[in-house]
């Protein structure tokens, strides 16, 4: 399959090449970028240095993909810069957004966090939800979700699912590595200024990533009635998300049993999600430069409270990963191709 990457000098986009030039059924024919243009791929992601499926492949405008001739295109582009990327792709040619652009179907949503009109919604790229996966299968156009939805949202739709917890008062805090705020220089991303730090940002309802949380939590079940209160938290660390999810428990007699149950029934057959042992507790270094997910539940009784804890790579699962995983649903091959749930830790 001829692939192509938008947007391809950022992490995100130094993970899908990383992945593509891995993967056994995809060529890839087109990195493009701004600022890059010109440059070799190696020169802006020495990690890629030496790999035999790049050839020494340089960096083009974002201009040259209406022309690769590609089987289908990543976007890996800032907000508001997919859909007029999108629009310029020959219509057979199909397509996984890693941006915002697509995943949100109210326009008031979008008009909250966003700038520049809303452009329509995709079919959701997070193929473990309930449904999800024929309609990936047969999409042309698909939306990976972003990465604090992608953890929050795993960890707390099965248990709305099956009416376990409400979804009218969800507290979700989850830390992120200093790579979800992308490559941008910023002052307050520098080594000085994040190691031996945690702080939180964008709290109060801020971020962008809130109501995807709300919109997958009413669609599994909650109606229109899901309230969230995110608050994400950059800590020390280049890559990993550790969310803590806790939601009101729909009945104080549902003990933790119950929730592991519903998660293990939700994810008994996925192939990179995994939910732990009793008494074991995800952790951000175990599912390091993967695609998978490591999950954990119980329930506070006295708080009348289900805590859920998700551990994902937000360049992984987050990002690239879960975008290779859409393609291949998308372009028929194995779920798994390309990919891997085992992290690379310590």
């Amino acid at each position: 399959m001829r692939i192509g990457v938008v947007g391809a000098s950022g992490y995100a986009g130094g993970e899908l090449l990383r992945l593509i030039s891995g993967h056994q059924e995809f060529k890839l024919v087109l990195a493009t970028a701004d600022g890059s243009a010109g440059k070799r791929v190696d020169e802006v992601h020495a990690g890629l240095t030496g790999h035999p499926a790049l050839g020494g492949l340089t960096f083009e405008p974002h201009e040259a993909a209406a022309q690769a001739g590609c089987d289908l295109v990543f976007l890996a582009l800032p907000a508001g810069r997919s859909a007029p990327a999108a629009a310029a792709l020959p219509a057979e040619v199909k397509v996984v957004d890693l941006g915002p652009d697509f995943r949100l179907a109210d326009p008031a949503d979008w008009s909250a966090h966003y700038d520049g009109a809303h452009a329509g919604r995709w079919v959701t790229g997070l193929p473990e939800l309930p449904g999800a996966r024929p309609l990936i299968v047969n999409a042309s156009r698909v939306a990976a979700p972003g990465c604090y939805a992608t953890a929050a949202v795993l960890g707390l739709v099965p248990l709305v699912a099956a009416g376990l917890v409400g979804a009218d008062d969800v507290v979700v805090v989850a830390a992120s590595g200093t790579s979800g705020a992308g490559r941008s220089l910023r002052a307050d991303l520098l080594g000085s200024e994040v190691m031996g730090s945690v702080s939180a940002y964008q709290a109060g309802g801020a971020h962008r990533h809130t109501p995807e949380i709300e919109q997958a939590l009413n669609e599994a079940g909650a109606g229109t009635g899901s309230r969230v209160s995110f608050t994400p938290v950059l800590a020390p660390l280049p890559r990993g998300i550790l969310a803590t999810c806790t939601a009101r428990l729909a009945s104080p007699s549902a003990g933790t049993g119950e929730l592991r149950a519903a998660l293990s029934e939700a994810y008994a057959a996925e192939p990179f999600v995994r939910l732990l042992g009793a008494g074991r507790w995800p952790a951000t270094g175990s599912v390091a430069g993967s695609n998978g997910v490591h999950v954990q539940a119980a329930a506070d009784r006295r708080a009348g409270r289900a805590t859920v804890v998700v551990a994902i790579d937000n360049l992984g699962k987050g990002a690239a990963g879960q975008a290779v995983q859409n393609a291949n649903l998308m372009l028929g091959l194995p779920e798994t191709a390309g990919l891997t749930g085992m992290g690379v830790a310590p």
